[in-house]
């Protein structure tokens, strides 16, 4: 019988996947993993009730659970990271970088050398012989926060819910009894349930007023830091009046931001694309050869080549919109993922 460690979050998703797993004979012990505690103004962190929770669907289903703490870790790899990124004006994805620095890796790691021969997450993907795949349910596929994920990570990775649609994990979990079946998803930064990443933020920066200037130059108002800002943002300008305006770009040295209300300015549109720390799960792309690109999570794939040694120019077939460093840039063979990078 094979040993599989499979994290439980405290949510519904994973709860099933374990489910799963021991429906299919597998050896299962729950994880807990303990990324982030620290309570914020006015929110409280939700650890305690979701460790709880995942706890409770342990003894549901009768297997062992365990709590891996790799809080320290975590703030030094996930969060430090992130604010380092937003300090220079980009916009970093934290999921990416949990899925590469704990999940895929200290958890993997850890969970290997207690014995588990193989590792599970409640993620929406599927993987096959190392490479990693959408999943199958369009509506909730994760597999944009995966592409980092090593080919030898996944070999020994099993997703539960690859192939399944989200109604049915619910309703699986409700002919279960599981206490998670009908618990709401959390929303907002991974590590910090309910908060924004503007409140976030506001924890380690402190506001700095600046200028607001439009694309004739004029003044039309005040923000208070351009960290807090990303480049296509609409709303939460506090500029008045007439036609919406979206952010086109940024300077952190002057703290200025500036706005256009034309969805036709040419810099919120890109055509091509330069990539920093790329990674191909397992096969590289070939030059001239068409593929899919995803620039956000659930926004919509766009044609591209790729060109460079190390594949790390794209062009694009039709424009992007709002583009912005620090986002990931994920490619898509059909529905396998081969990998990615961040856009500089």
């Amino acid at each position: 019988m094979k040993t599989v460690y499979v994290g439980l979050s405290g949510g519904v998703d994973s709860s099933v996947s374990a489910l799963l797993l021991k429906q299919q004979g597998y050896r299962v012990v729950g994880v807990y993993m303990k990324n982030w505690s620290r309570d914020l103004p006015g929110f409280e962190c939700p650890w305690k009730q979701d460790y709880q929770d995942a706890k409770r669907v342990a003894v549901q289903l009768g297997v062992d659970f365990e709590m891996f703490d790799f809080e320290s870790e975590y703030k030094h790899k996930v969060v430090d990271y992130m604010i380092a990124e937003y300090k220079v004006g980009h916009t970093p994805n934290p999921d990416v970088m949990c899925n590469q620095e704990i999940k895929f890796k200290l958890f993997y790691d850890l969970a290997k050398n207690k014995g588990a021969d193989l590792i599970a997450t409640g993620h929406y993907a599927r993987t096959k012989n190392g490479l990693l795949y959408t999943g199958l349910d369009s509506n909730k596929d994760q597999s944009y926060f995966l592409y980092r994920v090593t080919s030898e990570a996944l070999k020994n990775t099993i997703f539960p819910l690859g192939e399944m649609l989200k109604p049915d994990v619910k309703k699986l979990a409700a002919q279960h009894n599981l206490i998670t079946a009908n618990k709401k998803e959390s929303m907002g930064i991974c590590f910090v349930g309910k908060v924004g990443i503007k409140e976030f933020l506001l924890q380690y920066v402190k506001p700095k007023i600046g200028k607001i200037i439009d694309q004739d130059g004029s003044e039309v108002g005040e923000h208070d830091g351009a960290i807090f800002y990303t480049i296509g943002q609409r709303h939460g300008l506090n500029v008045g009046g007439g036609l919406p305006y979206y952010i086109a770009g940024k300077n952190m040295a002057k703290n200025e931001i500036y706005v256009t209300t034309k969805l036709d300015d040419q810099r919120l549109w890109s055509d091509q694309l330069k990539l920093t720390l790329v990674h191909w799960i397992a096969n590289k792309p070939k030059t001239g050869k068409l593929y899919d690109i995803r620039t956000r999570y659930r926004s919509p794939l766009v044609k591209c080549q790729l060109k460079g040694s190390s594949f790390d120019s794209v062009i694009l077939q039709d424009p992007i919109k709002a583009v912005t460093a620090g986002q990931s840039a994920v490619i898509y063979d059909g529905d396998q993922v081969l990998g990615g990078g961040i856009v500089v």
